[in-house]
């Protein structure tokens, strides 16, 4: 077979080269995968500001966010004033199949959307929590652990949709109304998290600092805002190439992460396109789950104010 070819206008190379080191896959195995999910993984990057994983040969894994000079003309694109490193950035939106196999091509293996859309004025769509078990195996205390989530939503007239982060744990995507304020979101999302977490203290936790979590469930409510997640569909940087792959709530139990590969997820998926069939309608926010949001400290703020307190006490105990 040639390693070379053209598929909706896009010019293939290479397609017989081994993805990445452990991948147990190759560049056409990626574009294949990549053209079956097509329009199921589109929707989920549609309009939004997207950064991509690739893996150059023999090189390792890099994040780009802003598009490469050599970008065809026809890849739409939205320019973003990036405030932590003062410049503008010119995201890609993948907002067709032609797109994602440009990407493929380009070896571009994992798709992180953001929350908001290229036009913020919309607000964020969903409330998402990260959900990351303790190092090992411990995938079955994630479910237990997406199980407090639902319930915490449940209490306040809330759903959302349940996936594999395609590495070791769980996200769940909560949909909002348009005009959900950006505070307001990420507000609720980390109420949601403190909620879960006192549902079930000895299981799941909300400590942002790793020591701090005591072999528990990290309740992970800091992707918000102009954060990026992976999406569904999404193959990842990881040994056996898995797949962030969506799931009914009824079916955690019984799966495994390592279930969808890049070579099994399309059998698993047929004609379907459960992240939509099973994502609720989108939702107006509880007031007094933003209240209580808002009495709650950003994670990130107050575990950097700890580490530097933290650092202070080390150095006064040794001096």
């Amino acid at each position: 077979m040639s390693g070379e070819e053209t598929r909706q206008g896009v010019a293939l190379t290479n397609l017989d080269k081994p993805l990445f080191d452990g991948a147990g896959a190759t560049k056409r195995d990626l574009i294949d995968y990549l053209e079956f999910v097509g329009d199921r993984l589109v929707g989920g990057l549609r309009d939004r500001p997207l950064s991509v994983v690739r893996i150059r040969p023999g090189q390792e894994p890099f994040m780009q966010k802003n598009l490469p000079k050599y970008t065809p003309d026809w890849v739409a694109r939205v320019t973003v004033w990036a405030e932590s490193s003062r410049r503008e950035v010119t995201y890609a939106l993948c907002d067709d199949v032609r797109t994602l196999l440009w990407f493929g091509n380009q070896r571009a293996i994992e798709y992180h959307p953001t929350l908001l859309l290229a036009d913020h004025t919309a607000g964020p769509t969903h409330l998402v929590l990260d959900l990351d078990p303790p190092p090992g195996e411990h995938f079955r205390q994630a479910v237990r652990a997406a199980e407090l989530i639902r319930e915490a939503l449940r209490a306040d007239g809330l759903a959302g949709a349940v996936k594999t982060s395609g590495a070791k744990g769980l996200h769940v995507f909560v949909p909002v109304v348009p005009g959900t304020a950006i505070e307001d979101a990420a507000a609720a999302t980390r109420a949601v998290a403190a909620r879960a977490e006192r549902l079930d203290p000895a299981l799941a936790t909300t400590a942002f600092i790793r020591e701090d979590r005591g072999g528990k469930v990290f309740l992970d409510s800091t992707r918000a805002g102009g954060a990026t997640v992976v999406a569904a569909y999404s193959p990842r940087v990881r040994p056996g190439t898995p797949v962030s792959f969506p799931l009914s709530w009824s079916d955690l139990d019984g799966v495994h992460p390592g279930d969808f590969t890049l070579r099994t997820a399309a059998e698993a998926l047929g004609d379907r396109d459960p992240w939509v069939l099973e994502m609720p309608a989108p939702q107006t926010l509880p007031a007094d789950l933003v209240e209580e949001g808002h009495t709650i400290p950003i994670a990130r703020v107050q575990a950097m104010h700890e580490g530097k307190r933290r650092a202070r006490a080390r150095r006064a105990a040794e001096s």
